[in-house]
């Protein structure tokens, strides 16, 4: 099948849209977002901190070149049978359930396709735009993903129904 669900969530750790492409109960769900959800952001606070660090260190001893190259931790855990290829922008977390046989990068080069054309519908996407338009970011999963499966990779053909909507009200 490929994706399995997609989730953005801030970072505090709510889930702000949540599209499944397989069934699970609400409480398997909200068990499952919970886990991704403590796993990722935990591992994005570690990188963080020890980058702090390491950028202090680096330029304190005057060797800052290269620095982000040496501890970079890869966007993707392995969580029950899920890969799981995460990205953060800005205050967002967009994660992708994957199955194990699926190319990271390819979710990768997803997740970043979805937060520009989001960018270039909304200008600059955030977390308040996916609250207060919540029916428009799922319409446009809906555009690019169809039962697991990427099938609309064009900005202009994703975004063109939800402009035809805007210009109808």
């Amino acid at each position: 099948m490929g994706i399995r669900f997609i989730l953005m969530v801030n970072k505090q750790g709510q889930t702000r849209l949540a599209q499944y492409y397989e069934w699970l109960t609400l409480e398997e769900r909200r068990a499952l977002e919970g886990e991704i959800v403590r796993k990722c952001l935990a591992r994005n606070d570690q990188q963080i901190r020890f980058e702090l660090m390491f950028e202090f260190l680096c330029s304190y001893a005057g060797v800052l070149a290269g620095w982000l190259a040496l501890n970079e931790q890869c966007s993707f855990v392995e969580h029950r049978n899920y890969k799981i290829v995460y990205r953060r922008y800005a205050s967002l977390f967009f994660m992708v359930g994957v199955d194990d046989d699926e190319n990271e990068l390819a979710i990768l080069e997803f997740i970043h396709l979805l937060v520009e054309t989001m960018d270039k519908h909304f200008g600059n996407v955030c977390e308040l735009d996916i609250m207060f338009h919540l029916e428009k970011a799922h319409f446009m999963l809906e555009e690019m993903v169809m039962n697991g499966c990427i099938v609309e990779t064009s900005k202009a053909n994703i975004l063109s129904p939800i402009q035809l909507m805007d210009k109808a009200h």
